[in-house]
């Protein structure tokens, strides 16, 4: 059933419209102000809301503006419920987002013309999205990028030398060729997983239900997590000399497997763009009610073009492997980060230093 939610404080308007949309079988949700609006759709997800502008608190343009800001609700078609809807305050709401505007006092017929026209218009939305998604799925099949044959060309060389003329060398060249194959077979799985992971998060991206889900998920004891991926990961490249840490004790809304990954991914990143033995200074904080984790290197560092590129939108393939240092790693990071209600931001200085920041709600 369609849930459309009505925010407005006049409850005689509130109800009015409440019962002519159940009498039109839409399940209909009263929010008496832009707070209780607020959390009412973070809880329902509506297909659809009906908001005044002119409330007590919080008015009708900061409800939509927070809506807008929040990837649960910001593709939420919104229409505007306003008696004073003249040209400068239809602009205003249109540059925040706002779908349409409804004339109070309005026929019934206005009324449930505006909001089929919007839910037909969010349906055709979600087609093309479903069909964006599908590319996507193609993308993943058919393509084979040049960092997954890499370590790919590996195993097969070494284990075709193997397989020719394996008597012919001695047991230490062989042992040495097997940790090529294996040392190969590891980046491999990595690569793969992680171009796995990142299509899972686009296509979770376009489930609301699923970004609940996601961020119903806790941390507690995030400092023992984030140093032991870290440190993990160092040795792993023979770099834990380089790796230094200033850790706070955090509790943030992400689970551990996913707090995990984002160092792993962060700290591999600033190892792969700086020299060995050269500091990665690995730090989190809570500031201001907000998870704060940043990784610093002294590498190659990125431009302004490449950190704006980061996540952009391309084809898969190219996003993902033809961004000149930024990687899959920084864009799964960032999405993660997205997903949780959170953000990730990168300064750098080329040639000199990189920081990157995650913030992420405690």
């Amino acid at each position: 059933m369609t849930k459309i939610l009505i925010i407005e404080d006049e409850s005689e308007i509130r109800e009015n419209i409440r019962e002519l949309l159940e009498a039109e079988n839409f399940k209909a949700i009263g929010a008496e102000n832009g707070k209780i609006g607020l959390q009412l759709a973070a809880e329902h997800l509506p297909d659809l809301i009906l908001c005044d502008v002119m409330m007590p608190e919080i008015d009708g343009y900061a409800v939509l503006e927070a809506l807008r800001k929040d990837p649960l609700t910001a593709t939420i078609p919104f229409i505007f419920l306003t008696a004073f809807a003249d040209k400068a305050q239809t602009r205003k709401g249109m540059e925040l987002g706002a779908d349409d505007y409804i004339p109070k006092p309005c026929t019934i017929k206005e009324l449930l013309r505006t909001i089929s026209t919007r839910l037909e218009k969010q349906a055709a939305i979600e087609r093309q999205q479903a069909q964006k998604l599908e590319k996507l799925r193609s993308s993943i099949i058919l393509s084979l990028p040049h960092e997954l044959r890499t370590p790919l060309n590996g195993i097969l060389a070494f284990s075709e030398l193997l397989l020719e003329d394996f008597n012919s060398f001695e047991p230490a060249e062989v042992r040495e060729m097997l940790e090529h194959i294996h040392l190969s077979g590891k980046r491999l799985y990595r690569l793969t997983q992680n171009f796995l992971l990142y299509a899972e998060l686009e296509l979770m991206a376009t489930d609301p239900e699923r970004v609940k889900e996601l961020r119903s998920k806790e941390t507690s004891f995030g400092k023992s997590i984030i140093k032991n991926a870290a440190v993990s990961h160092a040795k792993q490249v023979c770099r834990a000399e380089d790796l230094h840490l200033e850790l706070q004790e955090v509790r943030a809304n992400i689970s551990s497997e996913r707090l995990m990954k984002l160092v792993e991914e962060l700290v591999d990143n600033a190892f792969k763009f700086s020299d060995s033995g050269t500091p990665v200074n690995l730090t989190s904080r809570i500031e201001n009610n907000q998870f704060i984790l940043s990784v610093t290197n002294q590498g190659r560092g990125m431009t302004a073009e490449q950190i704006a590129e980061v996540g952009a939108y391309m084809q898969f393939e190219r996003k993902i492997y033809e961004q000149q240092g930024t990687g899959l790693g920084l864009s799964l990071s960032k999405r993660l980060a997205e997903l949780h209600g959170g953000q990730l931001n990168i300064e750098s200085v080329p040639n000199q230093e990189t920081t990157v920041f995650v913030m992420l709600p405690c």
